[in-house]
C-alpha cells in the first residue's frame, strides 16, 4: 500500500496541531505503527530544534514535523486600533486593558531562514507544509535531504499546485477539518469541499498518493477513505483526549461534553478560518457586522491575549477549541491503546 511511502505498519497519520500535539504524543503513535506528528509553526527555531530532539529521543519510527507556510500579514494600525476597540468590552469583562497594539505572532516558513536551517540539520524523515507552500528553492533544498514532503490542499487547484512542486504525498482537507483552513489564499474564499469529495476529486486528477483529513474519527472512517483511494487518513481531533497531548482541562472538559456536537469555522480568533467549538468568541466578538479583522497572527496576538484573560477568571468560552465536525466521537485513550483501537475498527470495517 502506499502508506508503505511512510514507512508506517498502519495508514494512520495523528495530525500535528500547533499547540496541542506534542513530542510525547507523536512518539506513542509512531511507536504503535502510525505517524506521528508535531508542529513547529507556533514556537521558535530553536525551541522547534528542541521538539525534533525531543520526538526522536522517544521513537526510533518516523514521524512527521508540521511547518506554517502562510504569506506574511501586512499591519494595519487604524485596522488593528478598530479591533481592539471591539474587542476592549471583553478584556473589560475579566478586569483586563485591551493591549494597546498587536503584532504578528507567527513566523512562516515561507522566509524564516532559521526554521529551515534546523530542518535541514535535524533532518526529519517527513516534512509537512501548511496554509500554502514555501519558494521552490525550500521545496527543493528539504528533498535533496532526503526528507519526504507532505502539504495540504483544500482544492484541486492546490493539489495540482503541490504536484507541480514536486510534493510526495497530498493531504486532502475537507471543510470537516479542525483547526486552520489549508486554504493558500482566504482573501479569494473558500470552496469549503468535503473530505470525501476532495478525495475522489484529488485521487482521479492527480498522480500523487492523498492522504484524507477532516471529521474521520474512527476504524470505518479510514476504512472509507482508503476505499475511496486514499492511501492513509490523518486525525485530529481524535487524538486531543489522549493523555499524552498537550490540551488543557478546559478543552477536554469542552471536547468531552454535549458542546463538542457544535464546531464552526471562525477568522476571529487567529485572523484566519480555522474551525473550533462554537462559543462566545465566535458568537459574539464573531457577530455579524464585526470590523474587518486584522491578518493572521496580528489577530491572534489579540485573541491569545484575550483568552489568557478569561482563563484567568475560570472562564473558557473564549478558547480555541480547536475541533472537527466529528468531535463528538473523540475517545479518551492513551495514544497507543487509541491506536490500536483504530486499526482494529478499520480492518472490522474493510473485512
Amino acid at each position: 500500500m502506499s502508506h508503505a511511502l511512510l514507512n508506517v505498519a498502519y495508514p494512520i497519520i495523528q495530525a500535528p496541531m500547533a499547540g496541542t500535539a506534542t513530542p510525547k504524543l507523536a512518539a506513542a503513535v509512531s511507536n504503535a505503527g502510525g505517524l506521528g506528528s508535531i508542529s513547529i509553526a507556533a514556537v521558535d527555531a530553536e525551541t522547534g530544534r528542541q521538539m525534533i530532539r525531543d520526538t526522536r529521543g522517544a521513537t526510533r519510527k518516523p514521524f512527521n514535523v508540521n511547518v506554517f507556510c502562510h504569506q506574511r500579514s501586512t499591519a494595519d494600525a487604524a485596522l488593528e486600533r478598530a479591533w481592539l476597540a471591539h474587542l476592549q468590552p471583553y478584556f473589560a469583562e475579566f478586569g483586563v486593558p485591551a493591549p494597546a497594539a498587536i503584532g504578528d505572532i507567527y513566523s512562516s516558513f515561507h522566509d524564516d531562514d532559521a526554521q529551515l536551517e534546523v530542518l535541514l540539520e535535524e533532518c526529519p524523515p517527513i516534512v509537512s507544509f501548511h496554509l500554502g507552500l514555501p519558494p521552490q528553492s525550500r521545496i527543493d533544498a528539504l528533498k535533496n535531504a532526503g526528507i519526504t514532503l507532505l502539504a495540504s490542499a483544500t482544492t484541486l487547484e492546490e493539489g495540482r499546485l503541490l504536484e507541480q512542486a514536486g510534493i510526495d504525498l497530498i493531504v486532502a482537507q475537507g471543510i470537516e477539518a479542525g483547526g486552520h483552513r489549508g486554504v493558500f489564499d482566504p482573501l479569494r474564499g473558500d470552496q469549503g469541499i468535503g473530505t470525501f469529495a476532495l478525495v475522489r476529486l484529488l485521487v482521479s486528477q492527480l498522480s500523487r498518493p492523498v492522504i484524507a483529513a477532516g471529521g474521520i474519527m474512527d476504524g470505518a472512517g479510514i476504512a472509507a477513505a482508503l476505499t475511496l483511494g486514499a492511501c492513509a487518513a490523518q486525525l485530529g481531533t481524535a487524538f486531543v483526549l489522549c493523555p499524552e497531548s498537550a490540551a488543557n482541562a478546559g478543552y477536554r472538559a469542552m471536547l468531552g461534553s454535549e458542546r463538542a456536537r457544535v464546531t464552526q469555522v471562525t477568522t476571529v480568533i487567529s485572523g484566519r478560518p480555522a474551525r473550533g467549538i462554537r462559543n462566545r468568541f465566535m458568537a459574539e466578538v464573531g457577530a455579524a457586522g464585526h470590523p474587518p479583522v486584522p491578518g493572521f497572527g496580528i489577530a491572534y496576538d489579540a485573541g491569545k491575549q484575550l483568552i489568557a484573560a478569561a482563563a484567568q477568571a475560570g472562564n473558557h468560552e473564549f478558547a480555541a477549541h480547536w475541533a472537527g465536525q466529528g468531535a463528538a466521537l473523540a475517545r479518551s485513550l492513551p495514544a497507543a491503546e487509541l491506536l490500536a483501537l483504530l486499526h482494529r475498527e478499520y480492518l472490522a470495517a474493510m473485512a
